[in-house]
């Protein structure tokens, strides 16, 4: 049987052997393209190139793009499992054109390929075409031998590919495979094409795209049309082994068996409880990938679908008994069947397991927590006479604590309960309809602004130089294009070359002046708002500025010098990073300005003293190294062969710009440099701390910002010394020795208040009223603290013996109360932690606690006396 690593293998082959470079795939996460939460089709990392935006040093590509749906009209999360076909995550095989060959190509590429490579039988493959694309109909007949009746032709909604409201599109050609009557589920056994029926499998979608749509609305012909082609992996696979559904391929078949010896089941005993199994092997698949492309499970965007997946796979594996972590065995699977071609997998291999666990047992967590709040909501509901749980409460259930609606359910009916399922679904539809939307970002308008200008990419030479001439090629103000503008205006303007470092990268945009004679521009930002593109944000301060204008721009120098010592740092900080917790302390995101560098990583737990000690001292040996920091230019394959390091979701073309800190670390990276890392001068952590699960971050200082910093530090501790007049050196000591004076007179303090507390317990104690058959004291009384007050409440109950005590103090300008109930009186029904919650709400509080022991607290110190005076009411009530 040949294996879906050999197809994709043979695949990557075969178009090399026809001229296509094989580029590596990218990451799920889409570089720089803001309209997209993941990759989702194989053209993705092309688009740029489709649209002319970017240049490759090639015209003809092959690709096993990593894929991710998990929303809209391609993949509905809840077909994942009873689907045959669906998945989360998936491999899409694809072959492109860029301007160099066009339909005959691609049509005679796909049907060798799947007749002579892969062998299979020409009479099972049937093309489609686009309703009135007559050349791809006459190709088909000629290149494949087809008669017309062969070829079907379906309208745009099949057959008709688009990269959105905007940009290239054209029609498309799929082959169809044949899979016979015995496939057949529309109950025609002569169905075709046009049916909906699953005897037809969609194999390969070929698309010519031969015109782009502009922001205007107008279609034009694209003057080079291009290939865009996508065969999925798990489909051919399951075609070339000879099943009917993806999921029993050698794909899938090794995750599901670990996932049945974990189980303990038989073979018989999983395939009639198939779905749980397909699940988990899609979703641990579709784990191991985010969590290898840098994603970490949150409460947002992409981590939320992370979180989403791994806990929608463990909420499975408990229908299959499992109540302990168990993923971390199934993505191993992954790791171990896929590693070789995805080396990701396997150098993030521990880093993965860890982050799986983690999670896993926080959702088990969950899952108590989850218990209880049920409970709790069956009592409320008992209580108001009601039996029946709200269709928004059993979401809430699922979508905080991750409670499937069975479970909820099942501990429902054991109470008495039904659940409002049809409330239920309404609000899962709900919630489904918002995550769709969720999905896609904001368009940039002003990319389609610029986009609209057609201006030739900006030349950088910020490398090599802070000043150059320039020549003026446009000016934006308001939103629109000008020709000139004055004094005082605010403008964007674009310049034929330019030094200024456009805001990229993590990297703030570089500040400066735009000038010509008595013109004075102030640059206040740099952005790229389209790739290539550079635009200066500036106020006109003299003169007026025009199209077509030489000017001299100027960068601010000692500025760029500052950002660069925090970005050289940054590379230094990384690699220090991976040298003491682990190669999986990948940078996933970082701001390089002036003042400060911020620094994002991977990693699951704070880092320790010694830890942020070990790196502060790694970058600053390496600062006095001085060691030489250069940049060169390679292709992206052979940066990546040479280890290089690469950031995840961040968008790399063909060739890449590589910087070297010699001896040390070596990233790809394109923003402004050291020459040596003696110009950072000192590095210095100023905090570590968590953004997200899994996710921490460091804030440092290089430089004249260090230099602030230990300055800072300097004066508060001299600060310190003054105030606790102490010599240099000895503020420490001098401040614990008062520290411990403080704490010694609040010890005496309390002594005493708990002595003038026992001289007036038999004066206070006369004061308890009886109610019904029960004695109550309450009393405001004066209290340090609330152990001070919890030791005079046990006084009193002692000296009582039986009944209800009451104290209210005020501590730290803020009322307190505090009730405690001798155990009899809590056997007939009392609860202190009803009567202190009660009382407390008089001053603008709550609060409750245990039957026999309660505190609570408010907001209106002047209404203590009341409050605590409602205690007697509050227990006359609940005795009658």
């Amino acid at each position: 049987m040949i294996t879906s690593a050999e197809i994709r293998a043979r695949f990557l082959r075969y178009f090399e052997e026809h001229g296509h470079t094989i580029v590596q795939s990218s990451s799920l996460l889409p570089g720089n393209d803001p309209t997209l939460l993941f990759v989702n089709a194989g053209m993705v990392p092309f688009k740029d190139v489709f649209t002319g935006a970017e240049v490759r040093p090639y015209l003809r590509a092959t690709t096993s793009q990593k894929c991710m749906r998990v929303s809209g009209k391609h993949n509905d999360l809840d077909s994942v499992g009873p689907s045959p076909r669906h998945h989360t995550f998936f491999e899409m095989l694809g072959n492109f054109s860029f301007g160099d060959y066009f339909k005959r190509e691609a049509i005679t590429f796909a049907w060798t390929f799947l007749t002579k490579e892969m062998g299979l039988d020409p009479d099972r493959l049937w093309p489609t075409i686009y309703t009135d694309d007559d050349e791809a109909f006459a190709l088909w007949q000629e290149i494949a031998g087809l008669p017309p009746e062969r070829i079907t032709r379906l309208d745009a909604k099949s057959n008709y590919w688009s990269m959105g409201d905007t940009g290239p599109n054209g029609p498309c050609s799929e082959i169809i495979y044949d899979r016979g009557p015995e496939a057949c589920t529309c109950g025609n056994p002569n169905c075709t094409l046009a049916d909906e029926c699953d005897r037809w499998l969609e194999l390969w979608n070929l698309v010519f795209m031969q015109f782009e749509t502009h922001a205007d609305g107008t279609t034009t012909p694209l003057p080079r049309p291009s290939i865009d082609t996508g065969l999925g992996l798990e489909r051919i696979t399951s075609v070339l082994q000879n099943v009917d559904n993806n999921y029993d391929t050698d794909v899938f078949m090794p995750i599901m068996e670990r996932m049945r010896e974990l189980a303990g089941m038989s073979i018989q005993e999983m395939r009639a409880n198939i779905v749980p199994f397909r699940v988990i092997a899609d979703h641990s698949r579709a784990i191991a990938f985010l969590i290898a492309d840098g994603v970490m499970p949150g409460n947002e965007g992409r981590n939320y679908v992370l979180r989403m997946v791994l806990r929608r796979a463990a909420r499975f594996g408990r229908k299959l008994g499992m109540d302990r972590p168990f993923l971390a065995e199934t993505t191993q699977v992954v790791i171990d069947t896929m590693g070789q071609h995805y080396v990701e997998l396997v150098e993030r291999g521990a880093f993965i397991k860890d982050v799986v666990t983690q999670e896993e047992e926080r959702f088990l967590q969950t899952l108590s927590v989850g218990l209880t709040r049920l409970e709790e909501l069956t009592s409320e509901l008992g209580s108001q006479g009601k039996q029946t749980i709200p269709g928004d409460e059993a979401f809430r259930l699922y979508d905080t604590f991750g409670f499937p609606l069975e479970l909820t359910r099942d501990a429902a009916e054991e109470a008495g309960f039904s659940v409002d399922e049809k409330g239920f679904a309404a609000a899962m539809a709900a919630q489904k309809e918002r995550a769709r939307g969720a999905t896609r970002f904001a368009a940039d308008n002003a990319a389609e602004l610029y986009r609209s200008l057609d201006l030739k990419p900006t030349v950088f030479c910020g490398y090599e130089t802070c000043d150059t001439q320039a020549t003026v090629l446009a000016i934006v103000r308001n939103g629109e294009s000008v020709s000139s503008a004055s004094e005082n205006s605010e403008i964007s303007i674009v310049l034929d070359t330019t030094p200024f470092y456009g805001e990229s990268g993590g990297q703030v945009g570089d500040t400066g002046y735009i000038v010509a004679n008595d013109l004075v521009i102030e640059v206040t930002n740099s952005t790229r708002p389209l790739p290539g593109l550079f635009a200066h944000h500036a106020i006109i301060r003299t003169g007026t500025v025009s199209v077509g204008d030489s000017v001299i721009a100027q960068v601010d120098e000692e500025r760029r010098l500052d950002i660069a010592r925090n970005h050289t740092a940054t590379h230094l900080l990384h690699r220090a990073l991976r040298q003491i917790l682990g190669e999986h302390a990948a940078q996933s995101g970082s701001l390089v300005a002036p003042e400060h560098l911020r620094f994002d990583f991977s990693h699951l737990s704070a880092m320790s003293t010694e830890q942020l000690r070990q790196v502060e001292d790694i970058v600053n040996a390496e600062i006095r190294q001085d060691a030489p920091v250069s940049t060169r230019e390679t292709s992206l394959d052979e940066a990546r062969q040479q280890g290089v390091i690469a950031l995840f979701g961040e968008k790399y073309g063909d060739r890449v710009r590589v910087v070297n800190v010699e001896g040390f670390s070596s990233e790809l990276c394109g923003g402004t440099h050291l020459h040596s890392t003696g110009q950072i001068g000192c590095f210095f952590i100023k905090s570590e701390a968590s953004v997200g699960s899994g996710l921490r971050r460091i804030e440092a200082v290089t430089g004249r910002g260090a230099l602030a910093f230990v300055r800072n530090h300097m004066d508060r501790l001299n600060r310190v010394g003054e105030l606790v007049s102490s010599r240099p050196g000895e503020e420490a000591e001098r401040v614990a020795a008062l520290m411990q004076e403080v704490k010694d007179q609040r010890k005496n303090l309390q002594d005493l208040q708990r002595e003038i507390a026992a001289k007036s317990v038999d004066s206070l104690t006369d004061s308890a009223v009886e109610i019904s058959g029960t004695k109550v004291l309450t009393a405001v009384v004066q209290a340090v603290d609330v152990d001070t007050l919890r030791d005079m409440c046990d006084q009193f109950r002692d000296k009582l013996g039986s009944g209800v005590v009451g104290l209210g103090a005020v501590i730290d300008e803020k009322p307190l109360l505090i009730v405690s109930i001798t155990a009899d009186l809590v056997k007939r029904g009392l609860h202190a932690g009803k009567l202190a919650g009660a009382a407390a709400r008089l001053m603008g509080g709550g609060g409750g606690g245990k039957p026999h022991m309660a505190q609570a607290g408010g907001k209106d110190a002047s209404k203590i006396e009341k409050a605590v005076s409602n205690i007697k009411q509050l227990v006359t009530d609940a005795l009658n």
